[in-house]
């Protein structure tokens, strides 16, 4: 009985579209490690596209019921009119949710590369300041050298905000969600506390740079007075050997 054929197909389909929800919508999932929340993703997208492939089948179906009721008597009309709304509504509501669904997760691994390429260029940041404190640690050399030394570890220092607020939001967005939590909380922490120990590390070297730049132009100073008085003394010296001055007949300090 074509009746029987087609309620038939309206079941299996109606079977399929159930099993899909329970699989990929009505499941819990939890995404722990990144290669769950890519795997994840994947899956939604097979999921996704193997919805579509059964647009076929499902035209199929309203074509061969649409045909049965042209011809059929009008008593089996309703019931397979009725059944047949209740398939197109459910496959339609699968393939937005499933499609929904997918290109969330799209947007949450998308963040998360984005959290791991911010973080990649902050650490690159980090790892320059550390080699900087290390070239500064024994500057030589007087107070213009010692000098250049503080400016470069400034110009380094003055590095935006805009990276680390980025990680920040990121973060944020991804946890709330429950995606990667420990995982994210982990990295972070690691970052923040490196961060906040080579702030103060630069903060003590910077102001150590400057006292040994006011170290260093006193040091100037007085050497210049030194070479200063020198100068005076062997000019005086000087003379006094021109004329053939007994050292006893000078000044004490020219002795």
């Amino acid at each position: 009985d074509k009746t029987v054929s087609l309620r038939k197909d309206l079941s299996e389909m109606h079977e399929w579209i159930t099993q899909a929800e329970e699989e990929y919508l009505e499941r819990d999932f939890e995404y722990k490690t990144p290669d769950e929340l890519q795997k994840a993703v994947e899956e939604l997208k097979r999921a996704k596209e193997e919805a579509l492939q059964k647009e076929v089948k499902v035209k199929l179906i309203t074509d061969s019921v649409n045909n049965f009721i042209a011809k059929a008597p009008p008593a089996a009309h309703e019931a397979l009119k009725k059944e047949l709304d209740v398939l197109i509504t459910s496959y339609q509501k699968l393939c937005s949710r499933l499609n929904g669904k997918w290109k969330t997760l799209e947007e949450v691994w998308a963040c998360w590369r984005e959290l791991l390429s911010y973080l990649d260029a902050e650490n690159k940041w980090l790892n320059e300041i550390e080699l900087k404190l290390k070239a500064t640690e024994n500057v030589q050399g007087g107070a213009e050298e010692i000098s250049e030394s503080l400016d470069s570890l400034e110009r380094l220092m003055r590095h935006p905000e805009d990276n680390r607020n980025q990680i920040r939001e990121l973060a944020q967005t991804l946890t709330d969600g429950g995606i990667l939590d420990e995982l994210i909380n982990e990295k972070l922490e690691k970052f923040n506390t490196r961060w906040e120990e080579l702030q103060q590390e630069a903060v003590r070297r910077q102001k150590s740079l400057e006292q040994s730049i006011q170290s260093a132009q006193e040091t100037d100073k007085t050497l210049r007075l030194i070479q200063e008085s020198l100068a005076v003394i062997d000019k005086q010296l000087t003379a006094y050997a021109a004329d053939r001055v007994d050292a006893a007949q000078v000044p004490q300090e020219a002795q």
